[in-house]
């Protein structure tokens, strides 16, 4: 009788630990192979200085962005790019993109660099509609750069371009009509700063 009730706590426990796993493992979340979630973004990824911005020193390569268990219901995703300590009051937006279909599971480093028929363009505070690399000053504490994938139940071709992050919030969350087309959010955060060199 002991033995049976040993052997029947083992097997709970053990479903338990199983089903624990098995439920983090479906968490939508978002990884990158280029950085690590809170540690410092490659050089490259930093925006191209044009002439106008000593603080631009990369490439601006986008870097690879991917992602898994979206919430059932995803019909497309909202990609943005934050850095809330940009400037003030709202911070900058780097990158607003949207319409991306559900079947799409990621991005490959430089692929959000350029145009592409992957994603709709909005419009970043620098006025594209694609990624902007940092151009972080020498001598700050890093800024915290925050891509957010959104999953929703729009249409990926129901958005028009060239939307701004407020544009875009709106017509997400409506102020009045129908409920909020969000079905989940994954985020990573990568950090830059221009080398002190």
């Amino acid at each position: 009788m002991l033995k049976s009730m040993v052997v029947l706590a083992g097997g709970i426990a053990l479903a338990s630990l199983c089903a624990a796993q098995a439920s983090a493992a479906d968490v939508f979340s978002l990884t990158s192979t280029t950085f690590k979630d809170g540690s410092m973004l490659p050089k490259k990824a930093s925006n191209v200085n044009k002439g106008n911005n000593p603080n631009c020193v990369g490439e601006n390569v986008s870097p690879e962005l991917s992602w898994a268990n979206p919430p059932a219901g995803t019909k497309s995703f909202v990609l943005l790019m934050e850095d809330p300590e940009g400037r003030a009051p709202a911070g900058v937006h780097h990158m607003v993109t949207y319409g991306i279909d559900a079947k799409v599971t990621g991005f490959a480093e430089g692929e959000l660099s350029k145009p592409s028929d992957k994603f709709v363009g909005g419009k970043a505070t620098q006025g594209t509609g694609i990624y902007n690399g940092p151009c972080t000053p020498a001598n700050v504490q890093p800024h915290h750069y925050t891509f957010t994938l959104i999953a929703t139940d729009l249409d990926p071709k129901e958005l028009p371009p060239g939307l701004t992050r407020p544009e875009l919030t709106d017509k997400l969350v409506p102020a009045s009509g129908p409920a909020p087309h969000i079905k989940g959010s994954a985020g990573i955060v990568g950090l830059f700063v221009k080398p002190a060199n």
